[in-house]
């Protein structure tokens, strides 16, 4: 047996519920937030083999950090030739952590299991300001609680370098990890938890109670979530001064299907510093709620409704009270908008720079002439499967709106190539033009291609290419 061999049995691979008091002497294994289903976290040429998997759940461990090389003090392996440092290891310590900075959470907890220096290094605070977990089999619940202990060591129960929790797509947290980030992380700024189903209001409140910082909340996917509030105990804490208001400036509630208009009241009376709001798909939304919405939340610059089918032009005059504030909307799919909702934002956002309609089948060329005529700093465009509009309101489009970039007119039955070679002879900073399912020649696309060089043609004609 060499000298310097080490017994694996004084190194277990994991530890006891017991043991997690150790924390200042414990570093989260990768096992604990890589999916089991792989043989271990495949990073590079190597893999681990600590992983470990019951009945197909990643199992949570805690590792103590890597031990130095024992060899006995009065023997010289003078036989062996001592191995030169390998290159990263050459490098200061303020590279290493550069270069740590650009690992995902799982892959930084595996470079503290190295060796001591890369422990010390991997637990720089500066590297713990977000922690990102993704994937549909890891226990994040149990992850959440072992990072945060680790990370509140050195102030007791509190995180205060942690400022981005992302958890996208990790269907198994529960409320219980989103209780454990309110209680530990007061500082946090940025929380992402799409398509986390399991989670409801109650996590939610408390998340933004005790989180006074938190500014950008994505919830997008979270069927259960049905408005944003404050907790009942956080409300009476505050002063009459301070209101029952919410930091949030950021928010996307993209498939929230149960969001009401009663919901979205709450939201917008808390929520009063919104600038950029997401509702995509909250099917049961109507022009009462985005009353509710332009009455509180003043600071709006980016809004989607798209898909929400009840809103209609009545909807569309409350918006347009945003006035120039408003540089972002989506209304794709809104059936009920006509040209009348159209006049009415054009009339009201002049700054208006992005503009999604596709799908509206009531909008004509007449409304989108006057879209054109007032909103003349529009650089991008949809309205696609709007069979209604024709190359007349292409003509307006293009001698007016001279800075549009991204235009789609997928599914327009009645554009034809003429009215693409007006917005190319006018429209040369174009990159991006939709024309799939549009019955166009060769000849018209070769015309966009030699006026708008850095224009990138997405169509189905087989002839051009």
């Amino acid at each position: 047996m060499p000298l310097n061999y080490v017994p694996t049995d004084d190194f277990p691979d994991f530890q006891t519920d017991s043991d997690l008091s150790m924390r200042t002497l414990s570093t989260p294994s990768p096992a604990l937030i890589c999916p089991p289903t792989l043989p271990g976290f495949q990073n590079g040429r190597g893999s681990s083999t600590s992983s470990s998997s019951v009945t197909g759940e990643t199992v949570a461990m805690v590792h103590s950090p890597p031990p130095t090389r024992l060899t006995h003090p009065l023997i010289r392996l003078a036989s062996r030739p001592q191995k030169e440092l390998a290159s990263i290891d050459r490098l200061p310590d303020h590279c290493m952590v550069q270069i740590f900075s650009f690992l995902p959470t799982n892959q930084l907890c595996r470079c503290a299991r190295v060796c001591r220096r890369w422990y010390n290094l991997a637990w720089d605070p500066r590297l713990w300001r977000t922690i990102r977990l993704m994937g549909e089999t890891i226990n994040v619940d149990r992850a959440l609680k072992v990072l945060t202990r680790r990370l509140c060591q050195d102030t007791p129960n509190v995180c205060l370098m942690l400022e981005t929790v992302i958890v996208s797509g990790c269907r198994r947290l529960t409320d219980r990890g989103l209780y454990t980030i309110a209680q530990c992380c007061p500082e946090l700024r940025r929380l992402e938890v799409s398509g986390c189903y399991n989670i409801s209001n109650e996590a939610v409140f408390d998340v933004v109670s005790l989180c006074p910082n938190l500014e950008h909340l994505d919830v997008s996917g979270c069927s259960k979530v049905t408005c944003i509030s404050l907790t009942r105990e956080a409300s009476i804490k505050l002063s009459p001064l301070h209101g029952k208001q919410i930091s949030i400036r950021y928010l996307d509630m993209t498939d929230c299907f149960v969001l009401e208009d009663e919901g979205l009241h709450t939201i917008a009376a808390h929520c009063t510093q919104l600038t950029h709001l997401y509702l995509r798909r909250c099917v049961r939304l109507t022009d009462e709620g985005l009353r509710y919405l332009v009455i509180y939340c003043t600071s709006i610059k980016e809004l989607s409704v798209s898909d929400c089918r009840f809103v209609s032009d009545f909807g569309l005059r409350e918006i347009a009270k945003l006035e120039s504030r408003l540089r972002y909307l989506s209304i794709a799919h809104c059936g009920r908008v006509t040209d009348v909702g159209i006049r009415y934002v054009a009339k009201y956002c002049s700054k208006l720079r992005y503009l999604n309609a596709r799908g509206c089948e009531g909008i004509t060329d007449h409304g989108v002439e006057y879209l054109a005529k007032n909103c003349t700093k529009l650089k991008s465009l949809d309205i696609g499967k709007c069979p209604l509009v024709s190359d007349t309101g292409l003509e307006c489009l293009a001698l007016n709106c001279f800075n549009l970039k991204r235009l789609s007119l997928k599914s327009c039955e009645s554009i034809t190539g003429q009215g693409l070679q007006i917005v190319a002879a006018n429209c040369f900073d174009l990159q991006m033009l939709n024309v799939q399912d549009c019955e166009v020649s060769v000849e018209a696309l070769r015309f966009v291609k030699r006026h708008c060089k850095r224009c990138v043609i997405e169509h189905t004609n087989p002839a051009f290419f």
